[in-house]
């Protein structure tokens, strides 16, 4: 879905669920991008539940489907969370998943969140959370699936250079844990698109365009269920061999020292050298994203 910066996008997102559900009347479950209700402003956050949670769990009762929204900027205890409902097809917030690595420095004045999210649809299998900037981190991933997830949501508002990695990054995610990766990113204000869904074996299922687009995907969890106990074409077992392993990465222990070097790389501030690349044009979404948390920021410190 095109996603705009400037005006609410929740009516057009009860427009699409209508049309899926008119043209796709077998799906039971719609994602949509990061960020999808309201785009890339912080200063539209509001606490949860809300107005816009109420509005996206009518829509879920109205068509009796599993809706995950993307995510919303959530207003928490004083502190602002990137945030994705998860809504049952009763109209019900089941769980709420933030964001565990706001895309620092870029998304300054956002609060990572600290809990991973699983989740369980009858008589269909365990769906697991992510969003964006959190798929850079295998770990993310890798504890959902020793979870047991067996698909992950993964909304996206990605609107810059970087896409093409994040392509190669969905695909590995889905192979190394044998889960289908769905990576949903927006359009317009939202992203440049290029949404994947990848296979538990690692093949591309669908790669959209640069506009809008519904991809209707039918999720196989006995294949999942294959490929974890016989392995990628009877071969690689990755999570088997990683319940065996031996070793236990003391490199996560934060007192081990063996993370020394990396607190040799200095802060993490945006470059001043502009040779180092820029991550949009003036007027992009995450220009406004960088000035609305820049604003953020600036009003928290003077609290």
């Amino acid at each position: 879905m095109s996603v705009s910066a400037f005006e609410e996008n929740i009516t057009r997102m009860g427009h699409y669920v209508a049309h899926v559900k008119h043209r796709f009347p077998w799906v039971d479950m719609v994602l949509f991008s990061e960020l999808a209700a309201y785009g890339p402003s912080p200063l539209k956050a509001e606490a949860m539940p809300g107005e816009a949670e109420q509005r996206l769990c009518q829509i879920a009762a109205q068509h009796g489907i599993w809706l995950i929204p993307g995510s919303l900027f959530e207003l928490r205890d004083g502190h602002v969370f990137n945030t994705s409902p998860v809504i049952n097809p009763q109209g019900e917030v089941i769980a709420r998943f933030s964001k565990l690595f706001p895309f620092l420095p870029y998304e300054k004045g956002i609060t990572a969140g600290d809990q991973f999210v699983v989740f369980d649809v009858p008589d269909a299998g365990r769906i697991g959370i992510s969003i964006c900037y959190d798929m850079w981190f295998p770990e993310t991933t890798r504890t959902l699936a020793a979870m047991g997830a067996e698909v992950i949501l993964h909304p996206t508002m990605t609107d810059t250079i970087d896409r093409e990695v994040e392509l190669a990054i969905a695909r590995a995610s889905a192979v190394t844990n044998q889960v289908y990766f769905l990576d949903i990113n927006g359009v317009g204000d939202g992203g440049v698109g290029r949404s994947i869904v990848v296979d538990p074996a690692g093949y591309v299922l669908h790669q959209a365009g640069n506009g809008p687009e519904i991809i209707p995907v039918e999720i196989d969890f006995d294949k999942v269920r294959r490929e974890r106990e016989r392995g990628l074409r009877g071969l690689g077992q990755p999570l088997k061999s990683f319940r065996d392993r031996r070793c236990d990465f003391p490199l996560y222990q934060r007192d081990s020292g063996l993370d020394a070097y990396l607190y040799q790389l200095g802060p993490l501030t945006k470059p001043e050298d502009h040779h180092q690349g820029e991550l949009s044009g003036p007027g992009g979404p995450m220009a406004e994203i960088k000035a609305d948390s820049e604003a953020l920021a600036a009003s928290q410190d003077q609290e």
